[in-house]
């Protein structure tokens, strides 16, 4: 079995202090998200995307110069809270997006982190590089699980601007150490989104597990987000596989219970 994997970065990858801090506020979470299916089943999921944002953004497609097929509409711009609450036709797509995925035997998936350093310790590119590492380790245990030594997985990611540093650290990680990544074919593949209706999917669903991480981590700063939860929070967790967001350990109120730490 040949999978492939789409993965877009959620949250935000600079250092966090607060919801109502000057320079650090966008968010508490830093990850990957997106899906895993089976090469044979990508075109037909593809098209399947294409005929519904089609269907979701008629008239301003009709209106653009673009090609219709180039046309993107970004996760973080249609998955607000207010649009999800008001606007049924936005509330319902998630929904049949994760149904679409299972049906073509796929999985949602995310891994990520609550970010607690300092900004003078914060490490974007170590960020960045940890989380895909992580990421693509737990990709990996997600073929050695479903197909035994014959699965294997090609990944795609959005465009990134530190790409051949990552992408060298992740070819020491396919052929090196102990424990290398047997079931990555190839380092991953960095991708224009406008040209893809599987990495705007990934986009589209690394907005969603954005918004939930902020909640997830910190309910009362970011109450608003508790509608991502009531709508997609059990459907998400119905599909996906190996995921989680690691978050900060202190026993708290509104933080993780002691013991916990991923969700």
């Amino acid at each position: 079995m040949i999978y492939v994997a789409y993965l877009d970065e959620f949250g935000h990858v600079g250092p966090y202090i607060g919801r109502s801090d000057p320079r650090h506020n966008t968010s508490p979470v830093f990850g990957f998200a997106g899906f895993i299916m089976p090469a044979d089943a990508v075109r037909g999921f593809g098209t399947w995307f294409f005929k519904r944002k089609a269907e979701l953004f008629a008239r301003p497609m009709k209106q653009s110069p673009k090609h219709p097929a180039t046309w993107e509409r970004k996760g973080s711009q249609l998955f607000r809270a207010a649009a999800v609450q008001n606007k049924r036709n936005v509330r319902e797509i998630p929904g049949r997006m994760f149904r679409e995925i299972k049906r073509l035997k796929g999985k949602v998936f995310y891994v990520g982190i609550q970010k607690t350093a300092s900004p003078s310790e914060h490490r974007v590119h170590g960020l960045y590089s940890g989380m895909l590492r992580e990421a693509i380790w737990r990709l990996d245990q997600f073929c050695g699980a479903e197909g035994g030594s014959n699965a294997r997985f090609f990944l795609a990611l959005d465009e990134y601007s530190g790409r051949q540093e990552l992408l060298t650290q992740v070819s020491r990680d396919m052929y090196g150490g102990q424990d290398p990544r047997r079931a990555l074919i190839e380092p991953p593949f960095h991708l224009e989104s406008h040209r893809y209706q599987t990495v705007q999917t990934a986009d589209w669903i690394a907005a969603l597990v954005g918004r939930l991480g902020a909640y997830w981590v910190e309910p009362a700063v970011w109450p608003e987000n508790n509608v991502f939860e009531r709508y997609y929070g059990d459907r998400l967790r119905e599909v996906q596989v190996r995921s989680g967001i690691r978050r900060e350990n202190t026993g708290e109120p509104g933080r993780c219970r002691a013991g916990t730490v991923w969700l």
